[in-house]
């Protein structure tokens, strides 16, 4: 947690806010701050800055928050929901490599039984993304869509989406390879652990995706991401 990210409904007053029993253990036992402490903090969706530490009341006040959060990727994610304990991770680095806007969607390799995961309530995904954010000391939280049809994804959520953006779909075979460092917005399809079946491929292409690979290896989808991420937008 490089950031004590506060939520609104923490706001005691317009700079006080009330810290939870998550921020208060890792205060204490991780940033091994002491009342008085000065803490990085943020608010979501909003400014970084630095705030003071009251452990008597377990409250931070507000300084000046004049800091932006990190520019985000000029992308849209489409992934392929993944199995529940690969659910975290990737969200997890998702948000902190600055992604806003992930989209889960169906495939035929996809176990049905993933969709009914306690992982994928909303409550569970927002701390996901919560502690994507604190860990790459940002702020604006991504918008997570839940899409249990792949056709009707593609043929009637994916066009509008396309609008002045590349479309990229990673796929092992008879693919170019992922191309690096992109000036312009994109989306990016990543499929699951088996890959995109031969009729979503067809599905994808005619949409106006381009197949895209990471050469002659396989990778887990947890680690396909962090690659292709920062492969077409580098840190500079």
């Amino acid at each position: 947690m490089n950031l004590i990210l506060l939520a609104p409904e923490q706001a005691l007053s317009e700079t006080l806010y009330q810290l939870n029993a998550r921020q208060q253990e890792h205060i204490t036992k991780v940033l091994k701050k002491k009342h008085g402490d000065t803490l990085r903090v943020g608010l979501v969706d909003g400014l970084i800055g630095d705030g003071v530490l009251d452990t008597e009341h377990w409250q931070v006040s507000l300084g000046q928050l004049t800091i932006a959060p990190p520019k985000a990727l000029p992308m849209a994610l489409v992934l392929a929901l993944p199995r529940p304990n690969m659910l975290k991770r990737t969200l997890m680095n998702i948000t902190a490599m600055g992604v806003k806007t992930v989209h889960l969607l169906n495939s035929a390799k996809v176990e049905k039984s993933y969709w009914q995961s306690p992982v994928l309530t909303e409550a569970s995904i927002h701390e996901y993304l919560i502690e994507g954010l604190e860990q790459a000391r940002d702020t604006v939280l991504p918008t997570v869509y839940q899409h249990t049809r792949f056709r009707p994804f593609v043929e009637d959520v994916l066009p509008p989406l396309l609008e002045n953006r590349l479309g990229l779909v990673a796929h092992p075979y008879q693919a170019q390879a992922c191309p690096v460092d992109l000036d312009q917005a994109s989306i990016l399809a990543i499929g699951p652990e088996g890959g995109w079946n031969e009729f979503e491929m067809e599905k994808w292409t005619a949409a106006g995706m381009q197949s895209v690979h990471l050469g002659d290896r396989i990778l887990k989808v947890e680690t396909a991401v962090p690659v292709l991420l920062s492969r077409l937008y580098p840190a500079k």
